[in-house]
């Protein structure tokens, strides 16, 4: 997910205090068409934001690599299972993202399933991380390598899925990538609970 400097505003009043929500805005803004007759374009572009940011969504981290030496942990929540048959993940990635770039060039991608408790972590991932190869980590966060594909794992998740490629589709500015699971497994307690994009206070979409 690339995005432009995240800026703090008020969005909602709860109570007797106004929420502060920390909008993650994609680089490119401004009114997007269509818009119904006799609709102002940018009243009409903000209400349909409210509306597409109220659809629930997880909150991930994509691990990515070119199965050299480059790696790459991007803050995802356009996630979703396609399919029963074959087991399919569709991701969505902006096309200008260096996480596009590496599954574009590998064709293999890890999904991480996060602790709830760890909020703070998918912050550290909204652009390219900092890699230390010898040390294993992404901005600091211990990784290892999934064990099919070699896409990065972060070691705190509560799970994780590795896919392979299987179908690019651009859509729009971003391509939805539809990966074969090849590998699952559970690195805590299966009860954990997992993270999602209302626990925090951040928005992507609209």
């Amino acid at each position: 997910m690339r995005v432009a400097p995240a800026q703090l505003r008020p969005e909602v009043r709860r109570g007797n205090r106004t929420a502060r929500t920390l909008f993650l805005v994609p680089v490119k803004e401004g009114p997007v068409p269509p818009f119904p007759d006799g609709a102002d374009p940018d009243e009409y572009d903000r209400l349909r934001r409210r509306v597409l940011w109220k659809m629930p969504s997880g909150l991930y981290v994509v691990g990515s690599t070119d199965k050299a030496d480059r790696r790459n942990g991007m803050t995802l929540n356009w996630a979703s299972q396609v399919s029963f048959d074959p087991k399919l993940i569709g991701i969505g990635v902006e096309r200008e993202a260096l996480t596009h770039e590496l599954i574009t060039a590998a064709g293999v991608f890890s999904l991480c399933l996060l602790d709830r408790e760890d909020r703070a972590i998918v912050r550290k991932f909204t652009k390219p991380v900092e890699v230390d190869l010898p040390a294993r980590t992404l901005n600091g966060f211990p990784y290892v390598d999934g064990p099919v594909t070699g896409a990065p794992v972060l070691a705190q998740s509560v799970a994780y899925v590795e896919c392979e490629v299987r179908q690019p589709v651009e859509v729009g500015n971003h391509t939805l990538f539809l990966g074969e699971i090849v590998n699952a497994a559970f690195l805590k307690d299966e009860e954990t609970e997992i993270l999602r994009m209302e626990d925090t206070r951040m928005n992507y979409g609209g």
